[in-house]
């Protein structure tokens, strides 16, 4: 697909909780990989035989080289709620090398309603040592280690990912700077009950795709779109019935959140009026909710008349930035919103966990095109849209 502007997902169900994947992104360019044909075929050095047989139906999806890549990742994980319990899960049923999970808070009753990996007794112990006894026992193969620290004073040059979940603007700011800056490949998440986001700043990413050749014309080096660039194609030798297929190697520019946040629509949505239309009111409200979180150092909206006021003129400011039509913004959809801040919903943590751990899966395996770099969630209207928000560089 030429251009990664804005994709929207159409949710039908939320993936099975033994799961260690998520539905694939819709419209992406996808295909088996050149190395998933046999997973005995060409061993890496390190992987046994014994791994191949447990992971061998994933390996036949994304193919062996891919799970070498990730049984060497070492993977952060910073706050463990519904969300987190979901991302982690998935992350260790595929095997990945380590993780590292730091969370500073104690189980609650209300942790119990939607976080499969605690149980009554584990009322009043840290949250993350609670999950990583049930993470050892999905899989005992994979270092689960916990930290009760503050995740800003943590070495992140140790880590192949750093994934920050239901975390204030005022510490996703600053850990995505220390991971952009770090080249170190970062995720945020956030669920507010029926909605939820997605964003992932991969700094310089690298990726291949093998697909059908459909056409005698290979695709064309050079730039694809405003943040992505064709480096390398190559062609398989026709088989019996005449197909071949093409391998097309691909970079991916990424922007820290900071830019992203303030970032315009990308063109071809705000230069088509049906396009605006269809632009989730999600994104100005979760904008509001963002800088009302950096003037209140950190504090969502409480419910009174003069927190609620602020943050309705901020998702109206924010929503006129986008140039969005005044008629998208309801009232329903904004009472809706804050009504659901800060609340977990399964289903909707569980779509959301899956997405984000099979872009995880994908990056670390340099397979198939990442998030670009926003997704966000609306379960009440069972939709997911993808933006490309990316800062507009002035014309020389």
């Amino acid at each position: 697909m030429a251009d990664n502007a804005a994709k929207t997902i159409d949710v039908v169900a939320a993936p099975p909780a033994d799961s260690p994947a998520a539905p694939p992104q819709a419209e992406q360019e996808t295909a088996p990989p050149s190395d998933a044909q046999s997973p005995t075929d060409t061993l890496p050095p390190g992987i046994t035989a014994d791994e191949i047989a447990l992971y061998d139906r994933q390996i036949r999806l994304w193919g062996i080289l891919a799970q070498e890549k990730l049984r060497t990742s070492s993977i952060l994980l910073i706050t463990i709620k519904a969300l987190g319990n979901e991302i982690a899960k998935n992350l260790v049923l595929a095997g990945i090398g380590s993780l590292t999970i730091i969370d500073t808070t104690t189980v609650t009753e209300d942790d119990l309603g939607s976080q499969f990996l605690i149980s009554q007794e584990n009322v009043g112990q840290n949250r993350a040592d609670a999950a990583a006894a049930n993470l050892r026992k999905l899989n005992p193969r994979v270092p689960v280690t916990t930290l009760a620290v503050d995740p800003l004073a943590v070495d992140l040059s140790i880590f192949s990912m750093i994934i920050a979940t239901d975390l204030s603007i005022t510490l996703l700011n600053p850990l995505n700077a220390k991971a952009h800056f770090g080249n170190k490949p970062f995720y945020a998440a956030g669920s507010h009950g029926f909605y939820g986001f997605v964003f992932a700043d991969l700094g310089t990413h690298t990726y291949t795709i093998t697909r059908p050749s459909l056409n005698n014309h290979p695709t064309l080096l050079g730039p694809e779109s405003a943040t992505r660039t064709v480096i390398a194609t190559s062609r398989s030798p026709r088989d019996a019935a005449g197909n071949t297929t093409e391998t097309v190697t691909k970079r991916e520019a990424y922007q820290p959140l900071i830019l992203a946040n303030t970032s315009p629509l990308p063109l071809d949505i705000s230069a088509n009026r049906r396009r605006l239309r269809n632009v989730s009111p999600l994104l100005p409200c979760l904008r509001a909710l963002w800088e009302f979180e950096t003037e209140s150092n950190g504090l969502p909206p409480a419910h009174n008349a003069a927190d609620l006021q602020r943050f309705t003129h901020l998702a109206t400011d924010k929503s006129r930035d986008l140039q969005l039509p005044p008629e998208l913004l309801q009232a329903s959809f904004l009472r809706s919103f804050l009504q659901n801040l800060y609340c977990e919903i399964s289903p909707v943590t569980a779509f959301l966990g899956g997405a984000v751990a099979q872009d995880v899966i994908n990056a670390i395996g340099g397979r198939e095109q990442p998030i670009q770099n926003m997704l966000l969630f609306d379960g009440e209207a069972s939709k997911a849209d993808v933006l490309a928000l990316v800062p507009v560089v002035p014309a020389a």
